[in-house]
């Protein structure tokens, strides 16, 4: 997963951290979908996956180093990510959004697969932009049901025809499109990766998006072996969704320090929401699961 870099106009109180492009993100929801027995968490609003703020906030929290007994003598720390269950108990000044899908990869019969898109996701993206200081959003796409639109020179429609497993598109290269690719993959990746993800960017409806959001998913069968016959333990058969790999997601971090001084609440900032961190979210982390790159703006 990645975070990524927005603007710095509204100062150190509020910025826009991305979760996305990594290893496959196994956020298990605890109980079981239909015939998933380890489903990923979702918004009920609109069934896209969801990182909740509060994984993000404990594994950025994790990769400090921020544990109970050490944010006990640690003051920076526990003013940042606080602590419970003494009289040092305070709540953690940095308070993390969750963080909601922005493109997911999906496979295509041209270009191998595509970063797709919507238009609501692209306006929530934008509010939460906004919010930290952003004015140069781009406008809005509007497919027409049926169809996508894509970059000038992409990979995944080289006959005006996308085709994402098993859906078809009418194709459209609009400026939009071009000026959505350039304003994500310039906060989100590197200068080697920017040209490959304009390449692979495109937007379909709404509606679309959400059955893609829901099938588009990785669903792996897991098994347990029987240490005795070294064939499949009698019920322990059991099948994992998870985010597939590069997927982008996207949500708010601000400083919310009480009675602190605005230089105080910047120092959190500066020590904990700057530099670039790769982290491990959710579960299966021996198999790779959830290894994730997060980059603050």
């Amino acid at each position: 997963m990645v975070a990524q870099e927005t603007a710095r106009e509204s100062g150190p109180s509020l910025r826009c951290v991305v979760v996305g492009r990594g290893d496959r993100a196994s956020r298990g929801a605890g109980f079981g979908a239909g015939y998933i027995d380890l489903p990923i968490q979702r918004e009920k609003t609109t069934g896209w996956p969801i990182v909740p703020g509060s994984a993000v906030k404990g594994v950025v929290a994790d990769r400090f180093g921020a544990t109970d007994d050490i944010r006990k003598t640690d003051a920076r720390l526990r003013r940042a990510f606080g602590r419970a269950g003494d009289d040092l108990s305070q709540a953690g000044a940095l308070v993390f959004s969750d963080a909601r899908l922005i493109c997911l990869p999906v496979q295509s019969v041209f270009g191998t697969f595509a970063w797709v898109t919507s238009p609501l996701a692209l306006r929530r993206l934008a509010r939460d932009l906004t919010a930290t200081g952003v004015t140069n959003i781009p406008p809005f796409p509007q497919p027409a049901e049926g169809g996508a639109w894509v970059c000038r020179n992409n990979c995944v429609a080289p006959a005006a025809k996308l085709f994402l497993t098993d859906l078809d598109y009418n194709v459209t290269v609009h400026d939009s499109s071009n000026q959505w690719a350039e304003h994500l993959a310039t906060k989100v990746f590197d200068a080697a990766w920017q040209a490959e993800f304009k390449r692979r960017f495109a937007v379909v409806t709404d509606d679309d998006f959400s059955f893609l959001a829901t099938t588009a998913c990785e669903v792996t069968a897991r098994v347990k072996i029987d240490e005795k016959t070294k064939t499949v333990a009698d019920g322990a058969l059991w099948y994992e969704e998870a985010l597939p790999a590069e997927t982008i997601l996207a949500g708010l971090v601000w400083c919310d320090g009480i009675g602190q001084a605005a230089a105080a609440n910047a120092d959190l900032f500066t020590s904990y929401c700057t530099s670039a961190l790769t982290l491990q979210i959710g579960g299966k982390a021996s198999v790779g699961r959830g290894r994730t790159r997060c980059l603050f703006s």
